[in-house]
């Protein structure tokens, strides 16, 4: 009777494992297949035309808004069967970021429609369709994500596996398409800048991939072509942002969650006046030396060589100060003494692998950049910058993982501010008495007067013990219990305001590293990177294999910074 009680269990839970291998499987054969396609378009394979790769895009896109329609009329049809919702997924400012992101998406998409209306004659209208088809994907898939992002499926459980995991590597898919028409794109200007750095004995061969015919409006067509590759940025952070919740979604289908109130945590700028300044200094300063940057390097090799240092010497000072911060904020925790949470949670699980995993892609080219440093014959001055810029992007990286991943995994603190106020009335026999003496006076043994007499501290009460009598020792034990307890609360008071002011630096640090993230994410994502442009890694490995190198590890590179600041976010709200 037990083996036949017990079978039904089994018998439940193999087909939802099955479910979850198979489905898992499909999800990587196709976004494999869209990478050899992806590949194959960029090498210009014999036969595979943009126009392929366009048509796989636009079909895996088709068939996730068939998904999305299906899911949301059955979700309001049939609401009873997703009860259960994953508190801890789908941030509200998480929404909100992917939210703008998809907004500057669709003006992308508004751009390349006016580039294919300009181009039509010698486009396919795959080109014309695929920027159509992605606008209402984006639509309808932020509405989606918005309503349904913190779901618990329990019901067409292999169906919704299916489903999830093929919108996840959907969007990889697209991710990785904008990465590649992008990183095509910093390519060429590299090196067109390159010959400016008298790096001459490097074959220039521009990767073009522009119509072959003339532009109906001249100076429409140069506004849409350089206004998408700086909008691309925007897209890639899009498509990463929304594959990781659909990724949450998928792990948490059929999942058994314990039913409990989560504390909200608003964001407040209130007590983190401090690291908002530092850090919007940092910010600022990094726009312009961004814009400085861009305009300098190229036009000539003082002026390159001038640009580079300029751009290394800001970036160290910043990585010294966020090295710094992310120190003090470790030792902090140190001298806490706090719990730490240990329960099944596939966001934040989610969260620190991707915060280990993008950081390699930073160490990968701060590696290659030491070693060509070490190894090189000749050294132009600013490549010594570039020494101790490497060192502290790993450094940097390692300490702030760090702290990130132990603020995450700390219990939210639940005390109540009305708590830490001291207790100043106290019940003797049905009575409320009040204290005359002052607490400190109390608690450092002055309450008792200069001439050796007990004061009042009652009115009608323990001054009574004058009168002698058995209600004398009782008196004086209330007297007793009720200092304990003053000089408990006193003590409880100075706790709580260590923890405050503990507290109250944590958040500034958040804050300040938050919005150096945000800095230090400007300047690859629009095409201020050294590591193209200094020309020394080049020289030492060659120039295709560390181009091949720099394309595939600067995407993780600019999701880490945005991924650390959008987990900063949750640090200073949590905290």
């Amino acid at each position: 009777m037990e083996k036949a009680a017990g079978s039904p269990s089994v018998g439940g839970s193999y087909p939802q494992k099955n479910a979850e291998i198979l489905s898992s499987q499909y999800g990587i054969n196709l976004f494999l297949a869209g990478l050899l396609l992806t590949f194959a378009w960029a090498v210009h394979a014999v036969g595979i035309s943009k126009s392929h790769l366009l048509s796989y895009l636009i079909t895996l896109m088709l068939i996730q808004l068939l998904w999305m329609l299906w899911y949301l009329c059955r979700s309001c049809t049939q609401r009873r069967l997703i009860r259960d919702k994953d508190t801890h997924a789908g941030a509200r400012w998480l929404k909100c970021g992917i939210t703008l992101f998809a907004v500057i998406t669709l003006i992308l998409d508004s751009f390349k429609i006016g580039y294919y209306i300009d181009f039509s004659n010698c486009l396919s209208p795959t080109e014309g369709i695929f920027p159509v088809t992605h606008a209402v994907h984006t639509i309808l898939q932020v509405y989606f994500l918005w309503c349904h992002a913190k779901d618990i499926i329990q019901s067409f459980k292999t169906l919704e596996r299916f489903g999830v995991i093929h919108s996840v590597f959907t969007n990889l898919l697209l991710w990785t398409n904008g990465v590649l028409t992008e990183s095509k794109h910093q390519l060429n200007e590299h090196k067109e800048r390159l010959i400016t750095l008298g790096f001459g004995n490097i074959t220039i061969v521009l990767d073009d991939h522009a119509p072959q015919c003339n532009c109906t409006t001249t100076t429409l067509c140069s506004i849409f072509s350089q206004g998408i590759y700086y909008l691309y940025p925007f897209n890639i952070e899009y498509h990463i942002l929304a594959s990781t919740m659909l990724y949450v979604l998928w792990k948490n289908i059929g999942r058994k969650v314990e039913h409990h109130q989560q504390h909200k945590t608003p964001f407040k700028f209130h007590g983190i006046t401090v690291g908002m300044i530092f850090g919007l200094i940092v910010l600022t300063s990094t726009i312009a030396i961004v814009v400085v940057y861009l305009i300098q390097i190229g036009r000539s090799k003082i002026k390159s060589e001038l640009a580079l240092t300029m751009f290394y010497l800001h970036a160290i000072f910043v990585l010294a100060l966020m090295c710094t911060a992310g120190i003090v904020a470790l030792f902090i925790y140190r001298l806490e003494d706090r719990s730490l949470d240990n329960s099944k949670n596939p966001a934040r699980k989610l969260d620190a692998e991707l915060l280990v995993g993008t950081a390699a892609g930073s160490w990968l080219l701060s590696w290659g950049s030491i070693l060509a440093i070490i190894c090189a014959q000749a050294h132009p001055k600013y490549t010594w910058y570039n020494l101790p810029y490497s060192v502290l992007v790993i450094i940097e990286k390692y300490i702030q993982n760090l702290f990130i991943i132990e603020s995450i995994h700390r219990e939210q603190e639940k005390v109540n501010d009305d708590i830490k106020t001291l207790r100043i009335v106290t019940i003797s026999r049905g009575s409320t008495l009040s204290l005359t003496p002052s607490y400190k006076e109390i608690y450092n043994g002055r309450a008792a007067g200069e001439d050796g007499e007990v004061p009042c501290l009652f009115k009608g009460t323990i001054c009574r013990r004058e009168n002698g009598g058995g209600g004398a020792k009782e008196e004086t034990s209330q007297e007793n219990s009720l200092v304990t307890h003053l000089a408990s609360d006193i003590s409880f008071y100075s706790r709580s305001s260590v923890t405050n002011n503990k507290r109250r630096i944590l958040k500034n640090i958040a804050a300040f590293l938050f919005l150096c993230n945000l800095s230090l994410w400007i300047p690859p994502a629009f095409g201020c990177r050294p590591e193209y442009d200094n020309g020394l890694e080049e020289i030492v490995f060659g120039f295709e294999p560390w181009i091949i190198v720099v394309n595939l590890a600067m995407p993780f590179s600019i999701f880490y910074r945005m991924h650390s600041a959008a987990s900063l976010f949750e640090v200073n709200c949590k905290t």
